[in-house]
């Protein structure tokens, strides 16, 4: 190999090395771009304190190198009615203290009685300014302003120049003297966020990402909501006036029959979920009947989440709420932060390491493929000395391949092209009738001749012109009867199908004669 190959092989070398600077490029960077303090990787606790009526579930969970782990859950029972602050905040002190999470973040979880849950479309021209922008129009989409509200908001799609935008609040006068009676007790509430939300995160977390309407039925009543692209995109409640457990499952599917026909509009099948507390024993088995879709019972479903065993209903919000917290795809909604959402700063020391160590590795890269093309070359051209000997032998295999190839191809050629004298003596045996009977047969490449006797000639023509190996039945002299034989002397010519006559007019035409 000469200099010329190798400027060619570097020239090759110098046309692909855009594409391998992207491959190396596109890890490098996010390796550039990772957090020390990554959810992914920093261990994190928290502590989700769920409010449900006559109800407080307390969960404590654990987060280390992504596995998550709930320590364990407390619940508390008011006699049907919220807990009033000092009560809630003893009894979450209480909580803390048993459970061992006093370094904990702290997360409330509220229920969606005590919120406004709803959707509403902005111009894209806002998109860069969407926080401020719903803090103005919050009066208009709520019945509270930003000033009396604790609120937040998602972006759940951009359609036809317009942004559709899910909006959580609560006024601040409902959850501040919980907030308030907490930190009388050295308790610091990080985060708040709603039932309905941990709900979500929960069954996303299970598996469960379709289309999905949830319904949590207690005595009194539903609440439930319509779960699509990882957010809340719709919700519902109902109060049970009737007694009976069919009139209550009958409100409860003509309530949620507009959430059906919105995620089958959309071309899937709805996933419907279902939790029971403390409902009416029949409720469940008519909710069941009266639905036309499959309900699964949320109750039933494997939570995937360790925690230890204990006695009683597993308190699903709390648990939603402390996978929001320590999750690291949740991308849940805190109502503290009003709107406001905070870009993640990237880490610039690491960054300006691996740069360094990136250049040095650069010009490393830059000298070291002469050395190794030179290397390569040399090592090619030894192995091609030692091996021509056995290219010649190989290069003789291939010629001798090449003429018995031609040699099959031709005796494969003949056998096809030519229909075989066997095939032509069973097909006239098999047409010709019993009194006739054949005196010469003459076999060529084109043309099969008949002589012999028959009770009636004439009648031959036809049988044999049906036969699908001959066409062109004729005969070749004029038919007489013999009387000494009592029968008609015949002379037929025919060709035979599918042979290619012209191909064949400069052959000579062997012969293949049968005397009977």
């Amino acid at each position: 190999m000469n200099g010329t190959a190798v400027i060619n092989r570097l020239s090759t070398w110098a046309t692909t090395s855009s594409s391998l600077l992207k491959k190396i490029t596109e890890p490098i960077s996010r390796v550039l771009t990772f957090s020390l303090a990554d959810d992914r990787i920093y261990p994190a606790t928290c502590v989700a304190a769920s409010l449900e009526k006559g109800v407080l579930s307390v969960a404590y969970g654990r987060r280390f190198l992504s596995r998550l782990k709930i320590q364990g859950v407390r619940g508390y029972s008011f006699d049907g009615r919220y807990p009033q602050p000092e009560v809630f905040a003893s009894s979450v002190a209480l909580a803390i203290n048993d459970l061992g999470a006093r370094n904990a973040q702290v997360t409330l979880s509220l229920p969606k009685a005590w919120t406004v849950i709803t959707t509403a479309d902005f111009p894209v021209s806002v998109k860069e300014n969407l926080s401020n922008v719903i803090a103005y129009e919050l009066d208009r989409i709520t019945p509270y302003s930003s000033a009396n509200a604790f609120f937040d908001y998602r972006l759940l799609g951009e359609k036809e120049g317009k942004l559709t935008v899910l909006v959580i609040a609560v006024k601040d006068d409902v959850i501040q003297p919980y907030i308030d009676a907490l930190a009388e007790r050295g308790i610091r509430v990080g985060k708040v966020s709603v039932n309905l939300s941990g709900i979500e995160t929960l069954l996303r977390y299970i598996g469960i990402r379709q289309s999905t309407i949830f319904l949590d039925l207690g005595r009194d009543g539903f609440e439930g909501a319509l779960f699509q692209h990882n957010a809340i995109t719709n919700v519902v409640t109902g109060n049970f006036t009737a007694a009976d457990e069919r009139s209550q499952a009958g409100l409860v599917v003509r309530e949620i029959a507009p959430l059906v026909d919105a995620v089958k509009s959309g071309g899937r099948q709805p996933h419907i979920m279902a939790h029971f507390g403390d409902t009416r024993p029949g409720l469940k088995e008519q909710l069941i009947a009266q639905l036309p879709e499959r309900l699964h019972l949320l109750n039933e479903t494997d939570i995937r989440l360790k925690y230890p065993a204990r006695r009683g209903n597993i308190p699903y919000a709390a648990l939603g709420a402390v996978l929001e917290a320590l999750w690291p795809k949740a991308n849940g909604m805190n109502l503290l932060a009003k709107g406001v959402h905070t870009a993640e700063r990237t880490p610039k020391l690491l960054t300006g390491i691996l740069l360094l160590a990136i250049l040095g590795l650069w010009i490393v890269y830059l000298i070291a493929p002469l050395k190794i093309e030179e290397k390569r070359l040399a090592e090619i051209d030894r192995q091609i000395a030692l091996r021509k000997e056995e290219v010649k032998k190989v290069e003789s295999l291939k010629q001798e391949k090449g003429a018995i190839e031609a040699e099959i191809a031709t005796i494969n050629n003949f056998k096809e092209k030519r229909r075989m004298s066997l095939d032509i003596l069973k097909e006239l045996t098999a047409i010709l009738p019993k009194s006739a009977w054949l005196s010469r047969v003459r076999v060529t490449e084109t043309n099969v001749e008949l002589e012999g006797y028959a009770s009636s000639a004439s009648g031959l023509l036809s049988k044999l012109e049906s036969s699908s190996l001959f066409k062109k039945v004729e005969f070749s002299s004029p038919t007489f009867r013999d009387t000494r034989m009592n029968a008609d002397r015949f002379n037929i010519k025919m060709e035979i199908e599918g042979i290619d006559i012209e191909a064949l007019k400069a052959k000579e035409e062997p012969e293949f004669d049968e005397e009977e």
